[in-house]
């Protein structure tokens, strides 16, 4: 499927978007901030722009979707903020039950369930079990997730492995590491996009980003909009990706 890129008014070109797109859902405390409103309020406008951009990526031909909600590190906030995603987070999951298979959305959930609250852990695992009947856009939503951790999850489990006699140490593969990861089955984004002016990936797929191209642009993620998306994947459209090869003569 093709989308159409609006460069300017009078001037359109098709480009075939990114199989998989990761954006870091950035800038909700300071769009708040900005405005004199309690950090909540950012993070309520926050969840709703993320409903229009899964929407729109679905439409577009985006295969992968994956987002960065809530990070390992955002339990050091004001213990307000942090119940007030679980809150939205619990809101979006029990909708996502209503709606999942109408909409042709399978949610996948990356990151360490263990401290997530009880009725959350529950609701996961309804997701999981009514994903794998649909088919259509993968959304991946980043939960108590860090980069770090992931890696750490995958190398603990592959060194289990060894101490069972399951395998060898020195049979262990980059593809052994990747098929650990919360992210297995997954291929790795093509396109990540961070928003909000902050030039840093904070601990977001560290291992499956040694490829991507990457996107920065100053816009909150409240303001964030399909045309935001459209400048993103037009700005992609121009990498010449060669996966540490050398371009072909004559192209």
């Amino acid at each position: 499927m093709t989308m159409k890129i609006r460069f300017s008014r009078h001037r359109k070109t098709e480009i075939k978007p990114p199989r998989h797109i990761a954006i870091v859902l950035d800038g909700n405390g300071r769009w708040a901030s900005r405005r004199g409103l309690p950090r909540s309020a950012g993070h309520a406008v926050g969840a709703e722009t993320f409903r229009t951009i899964a929407t729109y990526c679905r439409d577009i031909g985006v295969e992968y979707l994956t987002c960065y909600a809530f990070s390992t590190e955002n339990w050091s906030r004001p213990a307000e903020e942090v119940s007030a995603i679980w809150e939205l987070l619990r809101k979006y999951l029990i909708e996502s039950l209503e709606k999942m298979e109408r909409d042709r959305v399978k949610i996948r959930i990356m990151g360490d369930r263990a401290d997530m609250p009880d009725d959350i852990k529950g609701l996961l695992a309804q997701i999981d079990e009514k994903s794998a009947h649909i088919d259509g856009i993968t959304l991946c939503i980043c939960l108590n997730y860090g980069g770090r951790q992931e890696i750490l999850h995958a190398v603990r489990t592959l060194a289990q492995e060894c101490e069972r006699s399951e395998r060898k140490a020195d049979s262990i593969s980059l593809d052994d590491i990747s098929q650990n990861l919360y992210s297995r089955g997954i291929p790795d984004p093509d396109l990540i996009i961070r928003p909000s002016g902050e030039l840093r990936l904070s601990n977001f797929l560290l291992w499956q980003c040694a490829y991507s191209e990457f996107y920065f642009t100053d816009v909150l993620w409240p303001d964030f909009k399909p045309s935001d998306i459209d400048q993103a994947i037009a700005e992609y459209s121009r990498r010449d990706r060669r996966f540490g090869g050398v371009k072909a003569k004559g192209r």
